[in-house]
């Protein structure tokens, strides 16, 4: 029986790619990309010549067997997504169900993701913390924000150069323009930009600037005052 590997690769910077993940992309029988058009360049850019197979969330439903047979007929298969690590905010979770429900070995090696070095440069607390992804586009989105509004850990979410003011502008609606907040956008690329304040201030700040590149915003938990009036 072969292997499934899920392979990192880089968010920006072409640097962060490790060598482990090359030599996996190398070994591999098979390699599952998100985009081929977009990991076909970085295949060429470190020579790797494996076969590129398209797998992403509109057809992932409909191969995920296949692929799965393939491995118990012997061959490694490697996942990569466009930029990170695959089944973070990208396709992923269900191959890897599948093939563990199959007894099918999975190893995920350590590599890039966005959302860590966007915590650890925000200053919030980084002992707790949620993830939540790409917020809603249109339905149940409000509902989610409500549902944070008194969430103590740091928050952490994806989201398009499109929707960052609209997000901001949601998060000081119902979360107050006071909550602080920081915004990474074109993490380890040239142009990276961190910038912190309250949600007044990076509103105006991003308000006034062509946004580009992928965003992710850190959000400060809720601080509840704890005094009771009986310790006064």
């Amino acid at each position: 029986m072969g292997k499934l590997f899920l392979v990192p690769t880089p968010i920006g910077n072409l640097e962060d790619m490790t060598i482990r993940g090359i030599r996996i992309l190398k070994e591999a029988d098979v390699i599952l990309a998100e985009d081929t058009r977009t990991s076909a360049k970085l295949l060429a850019h470190f020579e790797i010549r494996n076969k590129l197979v398209s797998h992403h969330k509109f057809n992932e439903h409909k191969t995920v067997e296949m692929i799965a047979r393939q491995i118990e007929d012997g061959k490694n298969v490697a996942l990569i997504s466009d930029a990170g690590t695959p089944g973070i905010s990208d396709p992923g979770f269900l191959l890897v169900r599948t093939c563990l429900e199959k007894d099918i070995e999975v190893e995920c090696l350590p590599g890039a993701t966005a959302l860590i070095p966007a915590l650890v440069n925000s200053g919030f607390p980084t002992d707790r913390f949620t993830f939540e992804g790409f917020l809603p586009q249109k339905k149940g989105r409000q509902k989610k924000i409500r549902e944070l509004v008194t969430e103590t850990r740091t928050m952490i979410f994806y989201e398009s150069p499109y929707r960052l003011i609209k997000s901001l502008e949601q998060f000081a609606e119902f979360m107050g323009p006071d909550r602080k907040a920081s915004v990474s956008r074109e993490l380890s690329k040239f142009f990276e930009e961190n910038r912190r304040g309250t949600l007044a201030e990076l509103i105006e700040y991003f308000s006034s600037k062509t946004i580009k590149g992928e965003i992710v915003i850190v959000l400060e938990g809720f601080c509840e005052n704890i005094e009771k009036e009986d310790e006064k």
